[in-house]
């Protein structure tokens, strides 16, 4: 039986980083995420539901938005289902982030904040094929920074295949937890990463109260539903994929085949055509023979056969 709840599910995703009490796993894994390029030291939670300001036009319901004492927006989401469209919904959620920001008056000045997405994928994200893909404005030529105002970290989850000793930074530490957490008897990496004993209480399912517990399996009846229709819809797209092949391979062994019975038929063909024109000349010389026996004139022979004199003497 499981120790730990499972992160993936929407539930267990926002307990482990989408509420007050657990906030420090939260600043944790994104100081460990942003290693070398900021340090976060407190944040705050904002409304995860952003109503659409014009009618007509979407709401937004983050899985988790907060911003940093120094101002940064941070939007992070875990998304389990395969969607051909998510790195535009990603861009989305940050874009409307920034543009929420403007202000009435030219005192603003366009001065936006810095928006984070954060997305934890569950499949495999068509155009980055590993693990983390991280986004952010550049030049094209150069690569050198162009703003540092939009900033993305895509990490696709099916990616990571390392054990717990292969595990050499704290971000695969983390990565690591988080994959195999209902599977875990105790929480690893405590002596490495402080924040693995707040993250080990808050995941335990023991320290759940009976509708925090009911609320947990609800959610993680849903979730493995959902993962079962996932997996019978990618068995399908396999599948499909498999047969498409096999089509491509059986109509490319027929087009060979075809091609080999045509080519067959034309060398027959050839053969057939040559040996006719062998056996016509030989006969024609026969009769040159035999004319040229009979002391008619070559001249004669010549109109006859429709040979040059030349050819008829050298027979």
């Amino acid at each position: 039986m499981s120790k730990f709840i499972n992160p993936f599910t929407d539930w267990g995703f926002k307990r482990l980083f989408g509420q007050e009490e657990s906030k420090g796993i939260l600043i944790g894994f994104l100081n460990t995420l942003l290693e070398g390029e900021k340090v976060i030291k407190d944040v705050t939670f904002q409304n995860n539901e952003q109503t659409a300001p014009v009618k007509g036009e979407r709401t937004i319901v983050y899985d988790v938005y907060c911003q940093t004492a120094s101002g940064e927006e941070f939007i992070v989401e875990m998304q389990n289902q395969a969607q051909d469209t998510f790195k535009e919904r990603a861009l989305y959620y940050v874009s409307n982030a920034i543009a929420r920001q403007g202000k009435e008056g030219g005192e603003w000045g366009y001065r936006v904040r810095a928006v984070y997405g954060v997305f934890f994928v569950n499949f495999s994200m068509r155009g980055s094929e590993k693990l983390r893909t991280d986004v952010v404005l550049a030049d094209r030529d150069t690569g050198q920074l162009f703003s540092d105002k939009l900033r993305q970290v895509f990490i696709s989850l099916p990616y990571f295949d390392k054990t717990e000793a292969e595990c050499e930074t704290d971000f695969e530490r983390w990565i690591y937890v988080l994959t195999n957490m209902d599977k875990l008897d105790k929480i690893p990496f405590k002596t490495d990463l402080d924040v693995m004993k707040e993250l080990e209480r808050i995941a335990s399912l023991r320290s759940l109260t009976p509708q925090e517990m009911w609320d947990y399996d609800c959610a993680l009846n849903s979730y493995r539903s959902n993962e079962g229709a996932w997996r019978a819809m990618e068995r399908k797209v396999v599948e499909a994929e498999a047969n498409a092949k096999r089509r491509i391979r059986e109509a490319r062994a027929k087009a060979k085949e075809a091609e080999a019975k045509a080519e067959a038929k034309a060398k027959e063909a050839k053969a057939e055509a040559e040996a006719k024109a062998k056996e016509a000349k030989a006969e024609k010389e026969d009769m040159v023979r035999e004319l040229k026996r009979l002391n008619m004139p070559i001249a004669t022979i010549a109109q006859v056969t429709k040979l040059s004199e030349e050819e008829i003497e050298a027979l």
